[in-house]
Parts: structure tokens; sequence; C-alpha cells
């Protein structure tokens, strides 16, 4: 039983934080591609980024600022222009970002955090983005969240959004996160970008090592195409503002907040795996029996990122073996006579050995999890342009719920994992072949 609620508000839930998106012009569609989150109060700061060594100027610039002052105010985000490889020139373009968001809010720039999206080799374009600060800070707003996650995104064809509440000391604690990601996405992040906000008070290295922790159990454990980029970035700050006792070690205070930051990360990453470009379906890949959880992982983030398994889930094949093949291949030792598999309620292997099943009810039962996790197919056409054009008035959110479920048992031991993907479809080589086209 979960020790918390959901709630309205996103990332203007937790108490003391504001925020806003707009139409900048840094899109040529016209479509909102600017957005703001700002606390109140210097609050607590953490991040967890790309582990690609081709990095985006946002990303260099958020780990030089954490690494110098582990607190923060605001998290600026433009999408349209990754501002990734573009040398020394996009370093320059996001100190003035910072620093011209920082004379706007009258802090220093010290306290701005910056994410950027978009396509990788493209500054930011910094004459629209000057003229939209002031346009910027003057919509923050206590619900701006829906607004921020809709300027975040790109070839996402659904805003990603969540908040949480829980009690610690008799007093509610809130948590909200927003997220954008579609593409380019494999563990070790993605091209993704999470912002996570909370109004507890915690110690600046627990919450850090909480975050860390939330994002291998989450962003870390999806997949949508194998291909880790150069922006990934996931911000959360922690404000004190819900007035609690400061957590400042482990204990159940402690636990009880790190449970609710994972499953807020878990609902933003599962929401990005089902909006993969082109997917029509979630995948949820547990194993159990492993050694430890690190090994579990590892042969659950191999099979939910095998394009061959992705494949078969897409033409409702279920094909055990491809199954069986990738969690051989994970890079983890286990008896081949152990291992077990399961497709939802069909057992297909067991002790090694292959089991008689129901092909064609197999079958339906994979595309029955895709008609429950519908999505808008109808804007597919609007996800295959870098400028995002199309009208949007009819993005919806997707269910998380019912995803195709993958059970993998290879022992006896207690480590267990999951990872989280998407099938792979016709639909995902048109997006890609033609994106910046």
């Amino acid at each position: 039983m979960n020790d918390w609620q959901e709630i309205t508000g996103g990332v203007t839930a937790p108490r003391g934080y504001r925020a806003a998106g707009i139409t900048a012009g840094l899109k040529p569609s016209g479509l909102p591609d600017l957005a703001l989150i700002v606390s109140d109060v210097e609050a607590i700061a953490a991040g967890v980024f790309t582990t690609c060594q081709v990095k985006a100027a946002c990303v260099d610039y958020c780990r030089q600022r954490l690494q110098a002052k582990h607190s923060a105010r605001a998290i600026l985000c433009n999408a349209g222009q990754a501002n990734a490889a573009t040398g020394n020139e996009g370093w320059l373009d996001a100190l003035e970002c910072a620093m011209l968001l920082g004379q706007e809010l009258n802090m220093p720039s010290e306290s701005i955090l910056l994410a950027s999206t978009g396509v990788i080799g493209q500054r930011i374009k910094m004459e629209p983005l000057r003229s939209g600060i002031g346009k910027l800070v003057a919509a923050l707003s206590e619900t701006g969240s829906d607004a921020a996650a809709g300027a975040i995104i790109t070839t996402d064809l659904v805003t990603k959004s969540i908040a949480l509440e829980t009690s610690i000391g008799d007093r509610p604690v809130r948590i909200g996160g927003i997220a954008k990601g579609s593409g380019m996405i494999h563990p070790n992040m993605a091209t993704m970008l999470a912002f996570v906000t909370c109004d507890a008070a915690v110690a600046p290295t627990l919450w850090q090592q909480m975050l860390s922790r939330a994002a291998d159990r989450s962003f870390n454990s999806i997949t949508v195409d194998g291909d880790t980029s150069t922006n990934d970035s996931l911000i959360a700050l922690a404000n004190g503002q819900s007035r609690t006792p400061a957590i400042t070690e482990m204990g159940a205070e402690a636990e009880k907040l790190e449970a609710m930051l994972t499953a807020v990360c878990q609902h933003l990453a599962k929401a990005i795996a089902r909006d993969g470009e082109g997917a029509t379906c979630l995948i949820e890949v547990q194993v159990s029996g492993a050694t430890d959880e690190q090994a579990a992982n590892q042969i659950a983030k191999t099979i939910a990122g095998s394009s061959l398994v992705k494949s078969a889930i897409f033409g409702r094949d279920p094909n055990w073996g491809r199954i069986a093949a990738a969690a051989g291949r994970a890079g983890i030792p286990f008896e081949q006579e152990n291992l077990q598999i399961k497709l939802g309620d069909f057992l297909m292997m067991e002790n090694g050995q292959p089991l008689a099943f129901d092909r064609k009810a197999a079958s339906a039962y994979l595309k029955q999890a895709a008609a429950n996790a519908s999505k808008p197919q109808d804007m597919m056409a609007t996800n295959m342009s870098n400028d995002l054009s199309g009208d949007r008035s009819t993005i919806k959110a997707q269910s998380l719920d019912n995803p195709v479920i993958i059970a993998v048992s290879v022992g006896n031991g207690h480590g267990s994992g999951k990872a989280w993907g998407c099938d792979l479809s016709y639909d995902y080589v048109k997006i890609n072949a033609e994106y910046t086209t």
C-alpha cells in the first residue's frame, strides 16, 4: 500500500513554487518553447545528467553550478535547439540565458539552472529568447505547471506530469514533476528532461543520493531506441516550505520521502517510454531470481532494449525465443535450466524447457494491451517535424495501466528489477528518417 496519494498541480503542487510556459519564437511552428520553474526561496538542488561524452552547454553549466553550490531557485528550459555540440558560442549563450533571467528575477545567475532540448548542433535563438524572458517571468503562476510541461516538449505527443502528497511529522509534504521525452531514450539517461519540485527540507548530500537512486530505478530503466543523448537532465529542488523538520540522514522519514520521489520519477519515466516515437504500447519487463538488484536490472534493460523483442511486440508475435536470447546476452551469468519466461499470463518456458501455449490467445493479449494504451495516432504526422508543426489541441494523457508484461526468472536469487520500454513500429523509422528535413 502506497503511503501517498496523487494530487493535481504538477511542479506547482508543492508549496512555494511557480511556473510558466510561453511561445518565445524558438520553434518555427509557433508552439510553446520556453519554460520556467521558480521557488519562492533558495532550494536545495540535485541533478543527474547524461553520461554521453558529447554534452550540451546546459549540462556542463548545471554540473558546474551544482558542484559549487548545492542550491538554486529557478530552472529555465528552452525547446527547439539543443545547444549541444555548439562550441564556445553555445557556452556563452547559456551564460547569457542565466544572466538575463537573473536580472529579470532580481536574483544571482548562480541560483539559476538551465536545460535545453531540440536539434543537436543548433544554438539557441537568442534574439527571441532575449525578448521572451520578461514575458516568461510575467506569466509565472502557482497554477503554471501545465504551461511549463507543454513548453518543454519536442517530438512528444503528450505532456507528462504528476504530483504526490504524503505526511511527515503530521504535516503534508508534496513532490511534483514534469518531463519530456519520446526518442533517443536509453538507460544512463536519454533525450529526456525531468524537473522535480519538493517542499520538504532535506540535507543536500542526502537529497542528491535520493535522486540518484530514484533515477536508477526510473529514468535509467527505460529505453525506446538504444540511443543516449547529449542533453539529458534530471533536476530536483527541495525548498523546505512544508515547514517539516529537516531530514538530514536516512531513517523512516527519509525512506518515505525517497519512496515518493521514486514513484514520481517512475511515473514520468513510464510516460516517456509509453510516448516513444511511433510506439503503440508500453512494455514492462520484470526480472526475478538474480543475484542482486543490479544484475536483475541489467537483464531487464537488455530485454526491454532488444529491437527484435520490440519488433515482435509491435507485430503481436509472442516470440519468446527473442526474450530468451536477450536475457542470455545481458552479460549476467545464470543457468539456462533455471530460466522461466511469461508473457502476461502465458507461461512459455519453465526450467529452461519450452512449453506449449495458445499462440492465438497470446497474440490477442498483445493486441489488447495496445488497444488499452491507445495514443493519438492521428497526430503521428506532427511528430516527424523538428519544429513540431501542427495542431496539438488534441493532446491527451496516455494510459500507463495494463502494459505488456514480460516476466523472466533466472534462478533462486533475491535480486529483482524492472525496466520499461515500448514496441518498435514502422513509424519510428519514418519519424527519425525525416527529423531534420
